[in-house]
């Protein structure tokens, strides 16, 4: 099989870029097996650490294979997707990792044959200009901003999920999980010797996610993440490390003092650059067309200048402080639950009666009644579903927002189903481990991994993730709930762990990341502005959405909600503009 694979392939074959994030496709065969992967998978077997770039090594776990199909996917680990093909009969085992680092598409043609490819725009144009969209990851994407596995943008594609395999014995599919976090809450070791085993573990990673480049740098937004690894590369290297920053002449989102702060105390060499409304006006159409799918995180934009600034001064490989948050609770949301407990811990009849009889008698006219009914309210709606009160697709009826002969092709429980799906896969779980379960399919593998991967990929340079290896993940899952989160504190321990090594303003830095004042410029700048405007004024003639809504959201937004409704727009935005770039061209 070629390195560069093209068009329509047999059953066994993988269509991918030749190219995939830096990443050559890599082949290797014998007798009987052929591999092809992307990334860096490794075997762990007795002892040893096979990675399959001798055929040597190759035999090894071919064996490993043809003993034991499980035993084949205990023993790996590493960032990426493979397929193993039995050349005799063409049977085939494709993986993605458990993270979802490397993300893999895949479908089956009308003449049965299975096609699986790292860009959906390889494997659509395999299929043919007649895929249609799926009006429920239509919904799912505004519901989450941006469309979540298994669906894609199209119908008859899907995404593997991180952490399974797909099946093909004989022509028939199955995909089944390889790999579920079991969390512990026993773990007896003390907090001080957990602290010093994650620093091994960070060493570890970080050594690990370098490997033989020498050109690399970090994104350092000043938080704890980037902190971490930024920190830990400048202990490793013998060199000075460089680290880049992103900045906004806008008070409110700007991190640059906190990010100076971290590389003066290890001593990086920092580079800045500050985004300017010019600069997003540049980068959208850019960035609507790097996707395969409609993607809304807006910090993509501040993203791609940190590596396309670190790529212009030839850096090869970033290191990105992704995952901390998802792996120790670092996010508001967990702690927020928590808030919950003593009042479920009541039994359900005299909670029935506190609301029935005493909260409800007491007027609306009273603030504090008022709090107590809405605390009420939401404590009833079990997890997940809780997560998710404010989201605009619960606050507002779908009618107002979408068209409605199209509404009536979506089943718009969809999304919540996704995660009450993910929410109660681990056994034996804690309440927050659930919760981190859930994000690491949604908030990582489906957008922050997504968003990094791929504007680091627009920019040309590579990206690796320290803080999701497999031994960071799996130290992760032993560490107790109560001290991940200890009295509302969130990342406890991963804090405690880093009081000694990071400075004081960055461990009680509140969470920020690279965000972007789109909605606050898009008042004040004419270009940014027309471009909102001109794309939902294209976005009303594809009947997705109630064209009033559409003008309601732009309308509240120069009327002083420019946060809220700025983010609405950029969602909607960035669709209009995906769909111009890649759906219209497609079926041109």
């Amino acid at each position: 099989m070629p390195t560069d694979i093209y068009g329509v392939t047999p059953l066994n074959e993988v269509i991918t870029s030749s190219d995939f994030l830096g990443d050559h496709l890599r082949v290797i065969r014998n007798q009987n097996f052929c591999l092809t992967y992307i990334g860096r998978p490794v075997w762990h077997i007795d002892g040893q650490i096979l990675r399959p770039h001798t055929t040597e090594a190759f035999e090894q776990i071919s064996q490993l294979y043809s003993r034991s199909k499980s035993q084949f996917l205990n023993c790996l680990q590493g960032h990426f997707s493979l397929q193993l093909t039995n050349t005799k009969n063409n049977n085939s085992l494709t993986v993605s990792d458990r993270i979802g680092v490397h993300r893999l598409y895949w479908c089956k043609t009308a003449s049965n044959k299975l096609l699986i490819s790292a860009s959906l725009a390889k494997l659509r144009t395999a299929l043919g200009p007649s895929s249609e969209l799926s009006p429920t990851a239509l919904y799912s994407y505004m519901y989450f901003h941006m469309v979540p596995t298994p669906f894609s943008i199209y119908s008859d594609i899907n995404k593997l999920p991180p952490g399974h395999s797909l099946i093909n014995e004989n022509g028939n599919i199955r995909i089944e999980p390889f790999w579920v976090p079991r969390f512990s809450e026993s773990n007896e070791q003390s907090a001080e010797s957990l602290s010093d085993n994650l620093h091994d573990i960070l060493r570890q990673s970080v050594t690990e996610s370098i490997g033989d480049e020498t050109d690399y740098a970090t994104f350092l937004s000043g938080g704890l993440d980037s902190s971490t690894v930024t920190g830990v590369a400048s202990k490793l290297s013998t060199e000075t490390v460089h680290s880049y920053s992103i900045g906004f002449n806008a008070k409110e989102y700007d991190e640059t003092p906190f990010a100076r702060k971290t590389a003066k105390h290890f001593g990086t060499k920092h580079h800045e650059y500050f985004v300017t409304p010019e600069d997003i006006v540049s980068a959208i159409p850019k960035i609507a067309a790097a996707y395969d799918e409609p993607f809304g995180n807006s910090s993509a934009i501040p993203t791609y200048y940190c590596a396309k600034v670190a790529a212009d001064n030839g850096v090869k490989l970033m290191l990105a402080g992704d995952g901390g948050d998802e792996l120790f609770a670092g996010n508001t949301r967990y702690a927020s639950q928590r808030h919950y407990q003593h009042y479920l811990a009541l039994p359900k009849a005299l909670r029935k009666r506190l609301f029935d009889h005493l909260i409800n008698a007491v007027p609306n006219k009273f603030p504090l009644a008022t709090k107590a009914k809405n605390y009420i309210k939401q404590a009833d709606i079990p997890l997940p579903d809780r997560l998710q009160i404010y989201n605009f697709l619960h606050r507002h009826d779908p009618l107002e927002i979408f068209d409605k002969g199209y509404l009536e092709t979506v089943d718009t429980q969809t999304p919540i189903g996704l995660q009450r799906n993910q929410y109660n896969r681990p056994e034996q779980a804690s309440e927050l481990n659930r919760m981190l379960y859930m994000d690491w399919q949604f908030t990582l593998a489906d957008n922050d991994l997504r968003k990094v991967s791929s504007m680091c990929e627009l920019a040309g340079i590579k990206v690796a993730y320290p803080l999701l290896t497999d031994s960071l993940m799996d130290f992760s899952c032993g560490i107790p709930s109560d001290l991940k989160l200890k009295k509302g504190q969130l990342r406890y321990f991963f804090r405690y762990a880093m009081k000694e090594f990071l400075p004081q303003s960055t461990l009680s830095k509140s969470k920020h990341g690279f965000g972007l004042p789109f909605g606050v410029w898009m008042k004040d700048y004419k270009p940014l502005h027309d471009l909102a405007h001109d794309s939902l004024d294209k976005l009303k003639s594809r009947h997705f959405f109630n064209p009033d809504f559409i003008d309601k959201a732009l309308r509240m937004h120069e009327s002083g909600h420019a946060g809220y409704y700025g983010e609405l727009i950029w969602i909607m935005m960035m669709l209009e503009l995906w769909m111009s770039t890649h759906h219209d061209a497609g079926n041109a």
